[in-house]
């Protein structure tokens, strides 16, 4: 499968599919002629490597942890160092500060919302 298909297929632009490859989380052949030849498989990596990113984790932490990806939706680890239990407790903590300040951020802005709307009902 050429970049183009691929880039379709995961909707993820050229560009980046580029940049996982110089990260070393895809790999490509290359044809005679010098294009990428992606196997069919790296749909589903490529993927698991944007939900990833989309929840947070650095690429060097992806890195780490694509070779224990089983499958879409499963990740398994049979031999977890105690530095990786311990950087993804770290990554986990950080994500659940994000998500807080995301959520005091999002009540922050509802409740001015409210008061906004609010006042233009009591506007004559």
């Amino acid at each position: 499968m050429r970049i183009g298909e691929l880039s379709e297929c995961t909707n993820t632009s050229r560009r980046l599919l580029r940049y996982y490859e110089e990260q070393g989380l895809i790999v490509s052949r290359r044809c005679a002629n010098g294009y990428r030849d992606y196997d069919e498989a790296l749909v589903d990596r490529v993927r698991q490597i944007r939900g990833l990113l989309d929840a947070g984790l650095p690429t060097r932490i992806i890195r780490q942890i694509l070779p224990c990806l089983n499958g879409p939706q499963e990740i398994h680890f049979s031999d977890a160092t105690p530095d990786m239990i311990a950087t993804l407790e770290a990554e986990r903590d950080r994500m659940t500060q994000r998500i807080d300040c995301l959520t005091r951020n999002r009540d922050a802005m509802a409740e001015y919302l409210e008061r906004v709307r609010r006042a233009e009902r009591t506007q004559p």
